[in-house]
């Protein structure tokens, strides 16, 4: 992880929140196991929903500002790695790529969705990848009946 030495020791004593990012890579490095995970995800904030414990169930807290982050171009990115978290809130893909020999990956995209929105992505990849497949297969031609190509020899002779 590229962050100061005393950067890091802020994040350790809880004086500085870690980004979300910098907490994926530490998390997966690390391997520490998704249910032990959502405890450090929560306890940096990222898993708060909002709701508060007490009072009205439709009062929102919000703590942290809300950010939709739209691309300014539409490369594709390709990615070598995928550390999949899920919670009771839903599932978060961070996408990574290697950074090289002996450093740390770097995240290029991280992509939050609904449990039922995952299901169907995977559905969707499975079926998209097996139509591909498909239709790389080479087509084979029926082969042609031995009496019928006879016949049609006979009747071209009469």
């Amino acid at each position: 992880i590229e962050i100061s030495e005393a950067k890091f020791k802020q994040i350790e004593q809880g004086e500085l929140r870690p980004a979300e990012d910098t907490l994926a890579t530490l998390l997966s490095y690390l391997e520490i196991k998704d249910s032990e995970a959502d405890k450090y995800w929560e306890l940096a904030g990222y898993l708060d929903n909002g709701i508060p414990t007490t009072g009205s169930a439709n009062v929102f807290e919000l703590n942290q500002p809300i950010a939709m982050m739209m691309p300014v171009d539409l490369r594709v990115v390709y990615t070598d790695m995928v550390h999949v978290m899920v919670n009771d809130f839903g599932v978060v893909m961070n996408f990574m790529q290697s950074a090289g020999n002996g450093q740390q990956p770097l995240a290029v995209s991280r992509i939050g969705m609904s449990r039922d929105h995952a299901k169907s992505v995977i559905d969707i990849l499975s079926k998209s990848i097996d139509q591909a497949e498909a239709n790389k297969k080479p087509k084979l031609l029926k082969p042609q009946d031995s009496k019928d190509s006879q016949d049609s020899s006979s009747k071209k002779s009469n």
